[in-house]
């Protein structure tokens, strides 16, 4: 089929929208060197992208599929697409050689057959060799040997005598056909040379020989030492050996020795690129007499190749607050190995917050395992290890990095359960009293956090007119100048609130306590200063005695602490031994008698 040729309707055959396809993510997954198929997204049509070749993709299988993993995302679906290639005539036959030499002594008698190398069509079925013909001279006719495997080996019949005096030499044309519409051949040269009797044809011990030979094999190893044997005698039993047709990958892999019949290993063998190989052999004595077998290579698979893992869906980044079970990464495994030494398990390294499910037999889903905290853990190095099961086992990791995303999951916290603030009293007004201060544990916009004072009131006046706090640093401000004589405490509320969304919040109290300053004079009761007159009477008993009470002066101070703590002394006394006053007390006594 050409390029673009149309195969069938993804969309329609799994029962999705065209749109569908591109929203989740539609992709194709083929385990080929090429991607021989693509999907036109604007309906749905599975496409051919390259140049298909059965005879490439599935050499001499007689049924050929391709599997192709297709993925579609949100959810995660998994789906098997699979592909014959049906053969097409596009292959003519092949002769090993151009030209094929056969020497037929002239004693030779009628009947007598001659093998010729066949010739190899890729193509299967109906499509590969069908038939050969012979043209050029009424002497010779044509036959066809199959072997126990079922190749047709084309065969020279001796029609008639020959007489070497008379005619020593014969060209013939072989024609090899298919059976393909419209039919395809090739042809090659039969030259037929006279000679003198000789009667015996090489043998193989059997027609096809089956060889397994570990894909490791060193370069040099024998692989099988054939042995033709011939009853003849002299030059007639001289038996060379040659590859008659062996395939051009073949060639590079395999020799033989035309004396002894060695088969030797010539190049690396790959049991991944190919896993048998075909070649035929021919055996020539000296009298020109040939005899065909065929020898089939099998390799055995050795480990030596590493699972391959290859992330096909990642996410750099999930939230913390993603549920158990949050697809991370899809991930492709393959080994190409076969058997029980392509058999790949996959863990993950050094963390219990991930694993991985199985999604096929080569997909592995990497989910989260628990909740994530970026509080705890910002991000993550995931590594995969997959091991086969080889003997030695090999392993491949893959690490990639994985950040965790921040969600607004705390509120601000306070350096404080709850602050008391003192300020001195006589304050000017715009003065720091304090720096309030919260931290969040949440990133960026999340972690940025502002202040504000909560309303309520203080004596009926609202707690905005006693203070202000700087939004952003959380300096708190006297608004007014506070009076202790008026106001010796009150207690508000600060909130701390984030920028997240939505935003979350803490309250804390502060309780803010006035320091009294002495800015209030003693305040005199007794005797009282609203008496007439700058002067008080006191009558004193001319019997009184040293220490009578003459009278007590009674003071007081607004102020609190030390500066209500008040002390009497006399100013104005004509005699200070006459009076005394307590300095504590203010007992103004007699001081002498």
């Amino acid at each position: 089929m050409k390029r673009g040729s149309v195969i069938g309707n993804v969309a329609k055959d799994l029962g999705l929208s065209v749109k569908e396809l591109a929203d989740r993510k539609f992709q194709l997954i083929l385990k080929a060197k090429k991607q021989y198929f693509n999907v036109n997204f604007e309906n749905g049509d599975l496409l051919v992208s390259e140049r298909l070749d059965r005879e490439t993709l599935c050499g001499i299988k007689s049924i050929c599929f391709i599997n192709i993993e297709a993925v579609i995302e949100s959810p995660l679906t998994f789906y098997t697409i699979t592909i014959e290639i049906q053969d097409v005539n596009d292959n003519a036959p092949i002769f090993s050689e151009n030209n094929f030499e056969v020497e037929i002594s002239e004693l030779t008698s009628p009947g007598a057959r001659f093998a010729l190398g066949n010739a190899q069509d890729p193509d299967l079925g109906t499509n590969s060799v069908q038939s050969y013909t012979l043209s050029g001279n009424e002497n010779f006719g044509l036959g066809e040997k199959i072997t126990t495997d079922g190749i047709k080996y084309p065969e020279i019949i001796l029609e008639k005598s020959l007489d070497r005096e008379k005619q020593s030499f014969y060209e013939l044309i072989l024609t090899a056909l298919d059976g393909g519409n419209p039919q395809k051949s090739s042809t090659a040269t039969v030259k037929i040379v006279v000679q003198d009797f000789n009667d015996n044809l090489p043998m193989f011990s059997q027609d096809t020989y089956h060889i397994r030979l570990q894909e490791n094999a060193a370069i040099g190893s024998l692989v099988i030492q054939l042995n033709a044997t011939d009853e003849d005698e002299g030059s007639n039993a001289q038996i060379t050996y040659s590859f008659s047709h062996i395939s051009d990958n073949a060639r590079q892999l395999f020799t033989i020795d035309s004396l002894n019949g060695d088969i030797k290993v010539l190049g690396n063998l790959d049991y991944e690129t190919s896993e048998n190989y075909e070649m035929t052999v021919v055996a020539k004595d000296g009298g020109g007499q040939v005899t065909h077998c065929k020898v089939s290579v099998q390799l055995i698979d050795v480990n030596d190749n590493a699972p391959e893992i290859t992330m096909k869906s990642i996410s750099p980044s999930i939230p913390e607050d993603s549920p158990p079970g949050t697809v991370i990464a899809l991930l492709n495994v393959r080994d190409f190995d076969s058997g029980i030494n392509g058999e790949v398990v996959c863990h993950i390294s050094d963390t219990l917050a991930f694993q991985l499910i199985p999604s096929s037999s080569s997909y592995y889903k990497l989910v989260t395992a628990g909740t994530m905290d970026r509080e705890r853990t910002p991000s993550y190095n995931v590594t995969i290890q997959c091991m086969d099961s080889g003997s030695p086992s090999l392993s491949t990791n893959k690490t990639f990095h994985l950040n965790i995303s921040d969600v607004n999951d705390n509120a601000p916290v306070f350096e404080k359960m709850n602050y008391i603030l003192y300020i001195g009293e006589n304050n000017q007004p715009g003065t720091s009293i304090h720096t309030i201060r919260a931290s969040d544990s949440d990133c960026d916009e999340n972690g940025k956090i502002t202040y504000n004072v909560l309303n309520s009131n203080v004596e009926e006046i609202p707690v905005s007119s006693y203070v202000s706090i700087n939004s952003m640093t959380g300096v708190l401000y006297a608004q007014r100048s506070f009076d202790y004589e008026q106001l010796r405490e009150f207690q508000f509320q600060v909130m701390a609130k984030d920028s997240g969304s939505p935003p979350l919040s803490s309250n804390v109290t502060v309780r803010i306590c006035i320091i009294d300053k002495n800015d209030n004079a003693p305040k005199i009761l007794y005797p009282s200063p609203d008496t007439e007159g700058s002067a008080l009477f006191e009558f004193i008993p001319h019997s009184a005695e040293k220490g009578y009470l003459v009278t007590k002066v009674i003071a007081v101070d607004a102020d609190s602490g030390h500066n209500a703590w008040l002390s009497y002394h006399l100013l104005q006394v004509p005699d200070p031994t006459i009076f005394t006053i307590g300095l504590y007390t203010g007992e103004i006594r007699i001081g002498r008698d």
